[in-house]
């Protein structure tokens, strides 16, 4: 992404908050409704927000108490506004959230096809998930509500997200707080010129608590967030081929999950390109800190992170390049990773999360980073500079034990169908990195550190072509002296300096 496109992404922003300090307030008490956690406010909220959109927009104001609702729609121009104190509290009545036959989903507050929206303030948004949830799986047993229970919960769509975007323009949600929505936690979907900024999202009430979905979106800024999630943190995903994502600025934000920090994925229909992560950092995090999957046929392209720092976190990089649907002309090339820091633990990180994820895909000691295509859908031009990680080591050859011979690499399974998680293949033949099938990998400064004893070597390369390795440093506490810490396996343009 050019300079220039974060710029005029950060001046319309400027342009449209500068447009909305100046709009009317309308405060939904005037309109019924009741902050004492009792009453259900739904059609008051409502009737607020209609009015305030066909007079010109403005701000809904939700001064201090409890606001019991269920489903809500914003509107063209109007801005909901949550002061310090107030709570939007959802109902425990599911079928006071609304399942809109346009987008297949439920919410708690939508928007559709609207122009400047936006959601604002210090106050809560708290869908009370869990207890909905639950009270849908008693109606699913009763005979009222059709749902398969797969996995013996209700599906995705049925339950409510917090907030549910659609095809929205020039929208900012800033300074609030997200809790405990019953499915992904917010979805903007086809959105462009969207801000969040300044958020706190704590999203562990049921499963598939996604902290943020941004799915087919363009000129996006996230920044100054705090999200911690049962499911992925930040997540970017495409669900049509059609799809497009572009031009995405992610800065300064935290993320703590029981799956990945921030992941491209697991829907990859269409195009990404255009992504720039700053100064992040993930912790407590079950799986990857950074995820790039491509595996339902998507293009993905010019993705750079520039300052992570990952602790206590079960894989730092996994970037993977697979075919679960046919694509037309998928991709992924071009990544850059610097300026990293990573410590990963022994033990499992999310350990005491309210839904941890699952302890699978045994036996395996810790697996390394990995970068995986496939034979013929290579992975293209991946930088990694000024990287650092630490792995606990203690990995046992008795437990789970995966040679590093070429008969031994040949075996490994390429799983082009498979859910893409970096521990798909179970024990893996490095500790440090794993690459196979991939074009034009350069790592320059980078530093990897096993902090008790490993089997595997510390670095293996499977079917490369352009391996460069510029001050690479290798640490690791081995009784074996004059082990091989560098395996390249039918690696073409090897470069070691």
């Amino acid at each position: 992404m050019k300079k220039i496109s974060i710029f005029l992404i950060g001046l319309a922003f400027c342009v449209f908050s500068a447009s909305d300090m100046n709009a009317k307030d309308y405060y939904a008490t005037d309109f019924g409704a009741v902050a004492d956690g009792v009453t259900l406010n739904s059609a008051s909220i409502q009737a607020a927000i209609d009015y305030a959109s066909a007079h010109g927009g403005g701000r809904v104001v939700l001064t201090r108490g409890t606001f019991v609702c269920g489903s809500i729609y914003l509107k063209t121009g109007v801005t909901l506004h949550l002061k310090q104190g107030s709570v939007l509290l959802g109902s425990l009545n599911p079928w006071d959230y609304v399942k809109d036959t346009t987008v297949n989903w439920t919410a708690f507050v939508f928007a559709i096809n609207q122009d400047k929206i936006g959601i604002s303030g210090k106050g809560t948004i708290d869908c009370r998930g869990f207890q909905v949830a639950n009270q849908m799986v008693t109606y699913i047993h009763l005979g009222l509500f059709k749902d398969g229970l797969s996995n013996d919960r209700p599906g995705e769509g049925n339950r409510p997200e917090n907030i549910h975007f659609r095809q929205c323009t020039n929208v900012t949600v800033q300074g609030i707080t997200l809790k405990n929505p019953a499915s992904w936690n917010q979805q903007y979907d086809q959105c462009r010129n969207l801000l969040i900024d300044g958020i706190n999202v704590d999203a562990k009430a049921y499963w598939n608590n996604d902290g943020l979905d941004v799915v087919d979106c363009s000129d996006v800024i996230v920044r100054n967030c705090y999200i911690d999630s049962a499911d992925d943190a930040y997540c970017f995903k495409s669900h049509r081929k059609s799809g497009v994502s572009e031009n995405v600025l992610v800065e300064n934000c935290v993320g703590r999950s029981s799956a990945n920090g921030i992941k491209f994925g697991t829907y990859t229909l269409g195009s990404f390109k255009h992504f720039r992560f700053k100064n992040m950092k993930i912790i407590d995090t079950y799986r990857s800190a950074f995820t790039v999957a491509s595996v339902d046929g998507a293009s993905i392209e010019d993705v750079e992170i520039d300052g992570l720092k990952s602790i206590h976190t079960g894989n730092p990089i996994f970037i993977r390049f697979a075919s679960r649907r046919p694509g037309a002309s998928p991709c992924l090339k071009d990544i850059v990773i610097k300026n990293v820091y990573a410590e990963v633990p022994y033990e499992k990180p999310d350990a005491g999360y309210n839904y941890e994820g699952p302890v699978e895909d045994l036996p395996r000691n810790v697996c390394p980073s990995a970068i995986l295509g496939l034979p013929d859908m290579r992975i293209q031009n991946v930088r990694l500079e000024n990287v650092e990680i630490v792995y606990p080591g203690r990995a046992d050859s008795t437990y789970a034990y995966r040679g590093s011979s070429p008969e031994a690499l040949a075996a490994i399974p390429e799983l082009e169908k498979s859910y893409p998680e970096f521990s798909n293949w179970k024990e893996e033949p490095a500790w440090g990195f794993y690459i196979r099938h991939a074009d034009g990998v350069v790592f320059n400064n980078v530093k990897i550190k096993v902090a008790g004893k490993d089997y595997r070597p510390a670095i293996v390369s499977d079917d490369v072509n352009g391996l460069t390795l510029n001050k690479v440093n290798i640490i690791q506490d081995d009784a074996r002296a004059g082990k091989d810490q560098i395996v390249t396996n039918n690696t073409r343009n090897f470069k070691s300096e």
